[in-house]
C-alpha cells in the first residue's frame, strides 16, 4: 500500500477530479542535483534534494531506507554503487540521518500554505520578472511541448500542479482558487526577452532497458508587465517546480529578482560514489 501511494498514486475512490486518470501527481520531488553531470568517478560527492508533500512526509524512513539499498544494488545502465552517508533536513540544516548511527532523528519541516498563494498580503513592487530554468523544462500547452513561453502558459502548468498537491496530499479545498482570474492577468503580461534554448538529454529506463529522450528548455527569460499577482505562485513553483516530469523528478528554476529567491528544500541526501 505505501509503494501504492507514493509510486502510483491513484485518484481516491469518490475524488471529484481527474476521474478519468490512472494516477494523481506523486508526493515527493527528486531535485537532481546542480549542473548536466552525467558521470561520477570513485569517491565523487553526490548532493540530491528531495521534498515529500502533506502526508508523504510521513513516508521519510521508508526514502532513507530505499536511498540506502539502492546504493547497494546500484543505479544507472552499469549499475553504479554508492554509499549513503547522510541526510539533512533544509528547514534546520541539521543531520538527521547518517550512515555511522544508521539512526533517524526527529525534524522539522518547512511549511509551505498552498491557500497563502491566492490570500498573501505580501507587496514586491517590481514590473518584470526574470525566470531562470536550471533543468531541463517540459511544458505542455495545447497537448503539445513548448519552447514558446508566455507566462500565461506557465501559470496555468502551476495552478494545475500545485492545486493537485494540495488536493490529493494535503486534503485541501482549491474550489475557491481564482484560476481562471490569474490566467486571464498572465495573457497581459509580455515576454521582454528570452534566451531559452532546447536541451536534449538522455535517461536510461531499467524497466524498458532503453535510453528515453527527456529535452525541454533551459535558459533565461524575462517577463514585462503587471507580475506582482503571480509572485506567491512563483514562489511556491521554485519549491514544487513544474513541467511534465518522470517519476517526479520534475523541472527547477529559480527567480532572478533578489528579493523573491528561494532555497527551499525539506531534505538534502549526500552520497558517495564507489
Amino acid at each position: 500500500m505505501r509503494r501504492l501511494y507514493i509510486f502510483e498514486t491513484p485518484p481516491p475512490a469518490g475524488t471529484k477530479i481527474m476521474r478519468k486518470y490512472t494516477s494523481a501527481p506523486h508526493p515527493f520531488i527528486i531535485e537532481p542535483p546542480n549542473g548536466r553531470k552525467q558521470g561520477y568517478t570513485p569517491g565523487s560527492e553526490i548532493v540530491f534534494g528531495l521534498t515529500l508533500i502533506g502526508r508523504a512526509i510521513d513516508y521519510l524512513p521508508y526514502f532513507v531506507y530505499s536511498f540506502d539499498e539502492l546504493g547497494k544494488t546500484g543505479i544507472g545502465k552499469g549499475r553504479g554503487k554508492y554509499e549513503l552517508k547522510e541526510v539533512r533536513s533544509g528547514a534546520e540544516d541539521k543531520v538527521i540521518y547518517s550512515s555511522d548511527t544508521k539512526t533517524l532523528k526527529t525534524f522539522k519541516t518547512d511549511i509551505l500554505s498552498f491557500n497563502s498563494v491566492f490570500t498573501t498580503t505580501d507587496t514586491y513592487n517590481t514590473k518584470s520578472l526574470t525566470l531562470n530554468f536550471l533543468t531541463p523544462a517540459r511544458i505542455i500547452y495545447n497537448k503539445h511541448l513548448t519552447l514558446d513561453l508566455e507566462l500565461h502558459i506557465l501559470i496555468r502548468n502551476l495552478l494545475r500542479r500545485l492545486s493537485l498537491l494540495y488536493y490529493f496530499h494535503c486534503s485541501g479545498d482549491t474550489s475557491e482558487w481564482d484560476f481562471k482570474g490569474l490566467i486571464e492577468k498572465a495573457q497581459n503580461v509580455k515576454v521582454k526577452r528570452s534566451d531559452l534554448k532546447w536541451y536534449d538529454w538522455e535517461r536510461y529506463s531499467a524497466r524498458q532497458e532503453t535510453k528515453m529522450k527527456m529535452g525541454g528548455f533551459v535558459g533565461e527569460i524575462t517577463f514585462e508587465g503587471d507580475v506582482e499577482p503571480f509572485m506567491p505562485l512563483i514562489k511556491a513553483g521554485e519549491v514544487l517546480h513544474v513541467g511534465k516530469g518522470t517519476l517526479s523528478i520534475t523541472h527547477k528554476y529559480f527567480s532572478i529578482n533578489e528579493h523573491l529567491r528561494s532555497s527551499w528544500r525539506i531534505f538534502l541526501i549526500h552520497a558517495i560514489y564507489e
